[in-house]
Formats: structure tokens, C-alpha cells, sequence
């Protein structure tokens, strides 16, 4: 059986979720830099239900994933943070997919879309004590192999 999870979330909280953590530095038009006030509602998205603002200042137009991985994505904010909660919970990719009614190849490309991203903000500086835990080291050792007789 298959739980609506997408259900319990209120849209206005995980849009709002999404501006703090995907825009910090405000929201607004990515263009000419104009803030939202200085827009429009433009019109609503059908499948993801995204409002497009066109900005007064250059005549573009917006929405919440412009500038971001999710851009051209039609997902709807509740399944964004459900679908990076996943991530980060380590889920399957066909869980995810299931769970939020996406294809599972669209769930796919956006976690390796996610997981590049993070990689390239990883710092390329050596961590700065010279000893290392073994739990640290050897966390996943041996899972994937046979068990011994």
C-alpha cells in the first residue's frame, strides 16, 4: 500500500522552506535583481502549481526553481523537500520515486544533479587532526560482500 506523504505538507510551509534555504539572499528576479515586490503575478503553473511572477524592471519572468537545480523541473514544493529529505535519509531512489509519484529517472538525475553539487562544495582543505576513528574510517566495510562461513 501506498501512503500519499506528499499529503500531510502544507504547501505554504515548504515554500517558504525552499526560499530560505534556495534563495538566502532573497527572492526575486534573477535578471536585472529586482525584488519581489517589484513583480507581478504573472500566471500559475498546472503540474506544479508554481506561481511565474514577470518582473516590472526587464519584463522576465520567474518562479521559485529559476536559478536552481530544480529549474524545469515540475515538481511541486512538497515533493522538493520530501525528495531532499530522502536524500539525506539515504533512501532508494525507487522508494523516493514511489513515495512521490515521480519516475523513477527523473528522481535519478535530480539525486546525481544534488550530489555533484554537494561535491563541489566540499572543501579541498586536509582536516586538521592527524587521527582518524576507526568507526569513521571503516562505517560501511564489508556490507557488500559475503558473510563469512
Amino acid at each position: 500500500m501506498e501512503f500519499p506523504i506528499t499529503d500531510l505538507l502544507s504547501r505554504e510551509q515548504c515554500t517558504q522552506w525552499i526560499v530560505e534555504h534556495f534563495h538566502p539572499n532573497g527572492f526575486g528576479c534573477k535578471h536585472c535583481g529586482a525584488t519581489l515586490e517589484q513583480a507581478r503575478k504573472f500566471r500559475t503553473t498546472y503540474r506544479s502549481q508554481l506561481t511565474v511572477y514577470r518582473c516590472r524592471r526587464c519584463d522576465q519572468t520567474y518562479n521559485l526553481y529559476t536559478g536552481t537545480l530544480l529549474e524545469q523541473h515540475h515538481l511541486r514544493p512538497e515533493q522538493v523537500v520530501l525528495f531532499l529529505r530522502g536524500i539525506l535519509k539515504g533512501e532508494s531512489s525507487k522508494t523516493l520515486a514511489a513515495e512521490l509519484s515521480l519516475s523513477y529517472k527523473t528522481v535519478l538525475t535530480l539525486r546525481h544533479q544534488f550530489q555533484d553539487r554537494a561535491q563541489q562544495l566540499q572543501p579541498d582543505d586536509p582536516l586538521p587532526d592527524a587521527e582518524t576513528e576507526t568507526d569513521e574510517m571503516f562505517q560501511n566495510a564489508g556490507e557488500k560482500r559475503n558473510r563469512a562461513l
